[in-house]
């Protein structure tokens, strides 16, 4: 699914469905929020500004708690960007408010799952409309959805 497309029939309860089966999988997980999680946050956060470092040829700036490199290749990054701890890696498009809040909500969730993040994250399914993290973050604020879907 594109951008900004009207969702499917039914979206909505695949959403929910999506977001109990993560609280469900959450139960069973340790060390969420805890020291350990934490370091894992960090340690995403310096591969994702090392990352940064390496391909961004725009503007580097801390945003609403978040390093945002700019001026990335397309390849280095997926869909429009990437949370990588607390860089946010994307390319040229103006990076809005909204879209700060979404991936503010990215890195709150790298601090509580940690070097877990990424491996949740594929299992989630690429779908945004049924990956807890990105619902969890705001559909419409990742402009996944139109507002008011």
């Amino acid at each position: 699914m594109s951008a900004l497309r009207t969702p499917p029939a039914g979206w909505r309860e695949r959403a929910a469905r999506a977001v109990a089966r993560g609280e469900r999988l959450d139960a069973f997980l340790p060390f969420l929020d805890s020291p350990l999680s934490r370091a894992g946050a960090w340690w995403g956060t310096a591969v994702g500004f090392v990352w940064g470092g390496l391909w961004s040829t725009g503007r580097v700036e801390r945003r609403e708690g978040l390093w945002v490199f700019t001026g990335m290749p397309a390849r280095t990054f997926r869909r429009g960007g990437v949370c990588v701890g607390a860089c946010y890696l994307t390319g040229d498009a103006r990076v809005t408010a909204a879209v700060l809040r979404h991936e503010a909500v990215h890195a709150r969730q790298w601090r509580r799952y940690g070097m877990l993040m990424p491996l949740l994250y594929l299992l989630a399914g690429q779908n945004p409309l049924t990956n807890r993290f990105e619902i969890l973050a705001g559909l419409e604020d990742g402009n996944y959805v139109p507002r008011g879907a």
